[in-house]
């Protein structure tokens, strides 16, 4: 019964594709409705922040994943057809989920791998930028430093510039960087460039000079963190070593009283 059911519907399917009834590319493309409801919030930013430029289209490497877990699953339901059961059925949806998470799953272990690096990336890019606002405003400054800013925000960078420059003079276009790059203390900083955007040009030094402060805490912040984890993974080698240690002395010993007993 189940394989007839199954068979009934991949043909039934097959027609409305075949008559242009289901869009497949606009099922599986990369803006379709599915994108906005799979995809988790992070994923951009995790996929940007690990490969850089070399992602053109995050939406597409998203559409290959579940692609993957589709055919992993329809896969899988074909593999056992001939004892086909909801458990079998809920079994290939749960490995098709799996490998859909999966891509997920490693960039964010790559993340928390490389946590305090991509933290300290946005410090150092806002001390480039007030360099550069010295002599330009907010707007042309950002313009301007994209091309050395890091890899992971020049996506992000280039979006902003555009919303700005499209007559958009709201808080709005920093506030979508912040949430595109959720990187240590970016709504607070992006907040306070908007406002020194603002600020009229007689106040503009009082200004760059508090945003500086900033910046400048932050860096140390960033520095202290980075420290900090370098004496964590210090730590964690030196006790490794100590329970290697301790474990070969307790075996040596447990051999020498093995080797005493035997021989008397």
């Amino acid at each position: 019964m189940y394989i007839e059911m199954l068979i009934i519907a991949v043909i039934v399917f097959y027609i409305f594709i075949v008559n242009n009834k289901i869009s497949t590319t606009g099922m599986f493309g990369s803006d379709s409705k599915l994108t906005g409801i799979l995809k988790e919030k992070d994923y951009d930013f995790l996929l940007i922040a690990k490969y850089g430029d070399r992602v053109y289209d995050p939406n597409e490497v998203f559409m290959k994943r579940v692609r993957n877990g589709v055919l992993v699953t329809i896969a899988l339901v074909f593999l056992f057809l001939s004892q086909l059961s909801y458990l079998s059925v809920i079994a290939a949806l749960v490995v098709g989920f799996l490998v859909f998470k999966s891509q997920y799953l490693s960039l964010r272990r790559w993340y928390k791998q490389h946590l305090n690096y991509i933290d300290s990336l946005l410090p150092y890019y806002l001390k480039t930028l007030e360099v550069l606002i010295h002599h330009y405003t907010v707007p042309v400054a950002i313009a301007k430093s994209i091309d050395d800013a890091p890899e992971v925000f020049k996506p992000g960078l280039k979006r902003m510039i555009a919303k700005i420059e499209s007559g958009d003079s709201s808080i709005d276009p920093y506030m979508d960087f912040a949430k595109e790059y959720p990187v240590r203390d970016s709504m607070r900083m992006m907040r306070l460039l908007y406002r020194l955007g603002l600020g009229e040009q007689e106040k503009k030094h009082q200004q760059l000079v508090s945003f500086s402060k900033s910046v400048s805490s932050l860096q140390a912040k960033a520095r202290e963190m980075k420290y900090q984890a370098r004496l964590g993974t210090m730590e964690k080698k030196t006790l490794v070593m100590m329970v290697v240690t301790g474990g070969c002395s307790l075996v040596l010993l447990l051999i020498s009283i093995f080797i005493l007993v035997s021989t008397v």
